[in-house]
């Protein structure tokens, strides 16, 4: 992940600037059905009860490869009410690996939000979904809490990542109006581990 970095007047004000045109862009997506319409596909749908579900659309991301437009994030996250449906809390915007600390800040600033990479990834065999829910001693073997060298992968018939994706942010917009809940990624807190482990 990387730091926070001192607060000043401008980022909070570019910050703010950013959380109002990310709302209105995607208020519409409270209906996922529109979401879904509109291109967006959710991720890992075979592991069930995720802490936080992410609706990717794949163009945004490679638009996001090469410019930054508050309004048009890679994925969508998604939290299960009560019923099972899904009620949308924000957005997350993707930056390449290769992006230095100030080309971040120039997206999302620093002083207010935290990027993070996943890595030390051990992703199972391609062909069969099902491997992805794969334990051993109550524990998972593939995907973010799974096992952490190259070596135990291996022996898992996985293939190890150094990274996977790229750089990250959460933005929680539907959350809250609080800049620390709206700029808080709590993967961390997920119950099947999806997109919680290997932070930088």
């Amino acid at each position: 992940m990387t730091k926070l970095s001192a607060k000043n007047t401008a980022d909070s004000i570019r910050a703010t600037k950013l959380v109002a045109e990310l709302r209105t862009s995607i208020a519409k997506y409270k209906d996922v059905n529109l979401a879904v319409a509109d291109g967006f596909k959710q991720f890992a749908p075979q592991i069930k009860d995720q802490h936080v579900y992410h609706f990717t659309n794949y163009r945004w991301a490679l638009e996001n490869a090469f410019r930054f437009n508050p309004e048009k994030p890679t994925s969508l996250l998604y939290k299960k009410d009560a019923t099972g449906n899904f009620v949308l809390v924000g957005a997350m915007y993707t930056a390449p690996k290769r992006y230095t600390e100030s080309q971040l800040d120039e997206r999302v600033p620093l002083s207010v939000a935290q990027w993070h990479k996943h890595v030390n990834w051990c992703l199972p065999p391609k062909g069969d979904p099902s491997l992805w829910q794969t334990k051993k001693d109550n524990r998972p073997v593939f995907g973010p809490l799974g096992v952490s060298t190259e070596q135990e992968c291996a022996a898992a018939g996985g293939t190890f990542e150094k990274e996977v994706f790229g750089w990250m942010v959460h933005a929680n917009v539907f959350a809250s109006d609080d800049p620390n809940v709206i700029w808080h990624d709590d993967h961390g807190m997920s119950g099947d581990g999806m997109m919680d482990h290997g932070h930088d």
